[in-house]
């Protein structure tokens, strides 16, 4: 069973009754939260903080607080029932596995000599097809995977250039 939180100046016998030190305390918090409302000005409010921390009964504690909400007010329900689904916030796609291959593969084109580049490329061309055509995430990872794979791909091809190059050159010598 529940019962309100009691509050010492709520009672109808109590007004005589001595105020302890949680007693005023309670009541400087009832003219503070006044106070941040708005309604009671600074001059105001000290006066009665110096009166509540004066105060001898709850009658006067009472008195202190009386024109000032002693709670919060209850808020109605929303009557529009459940939240719009606009306002819901969306579900994040999967990401998709083969553009964190690529990717992976494309970072690993500098230990391995370039040797995953091509592997790169192709996982990156498949991943970008498949999000596509499933909606899935990953499509940043994919492109990371393609610029380095392409980018390791011309390496070796620049390099074998250059040695055919140079073993024409020393052929024809």
């Amino acid at each position: 069973m529940s019962y309100p939180a009691w509050q010492p100046w709520s009672g109808q016998n109590t007004p005589s009754m001595l105020a302890s030190h949680a007693d005023r305390e309670r009541a400087v918090d009832v003219l503070r939260a006044g106070y941040g409302e708005g309604r009671l000005d600074h001059s105001e409010f000290e006066k009665r903080v110096a009166r509540a921390y004066g105060a001898r009964t709850v009658g006067e504690l009472a008195l202190l607080v009386a024109d000032l909400p002693q709670g919060p007010a209850p808020q109605p329900l929303a009557v529009g029932g459940p939240v719009p689904g606009t306002f819901l916030a969306r579900p994040r796609p999967s990401t998709n596995g083969k553009a964190v291959a690529s990717m992976v593969c494309g970072i690993l084109c500098l230990a391995t000599g370039g040797l995953t580049g091509l592997p790169a490329v192709i996982l990156g061309h498949m991943a970008q097809s498949e999000m596509r055509r499933t909606g899935e995430g990953g499509d940043g990872l994919a492109l990371t995977g393609l610029v380095l794979g392409w980018l390791s791909v011309a390496g070796w091809a620049l390099v074998i250039i250059m040695f055919g190059l140079v073993a024409l050159l020393a052929g024809s010598g």
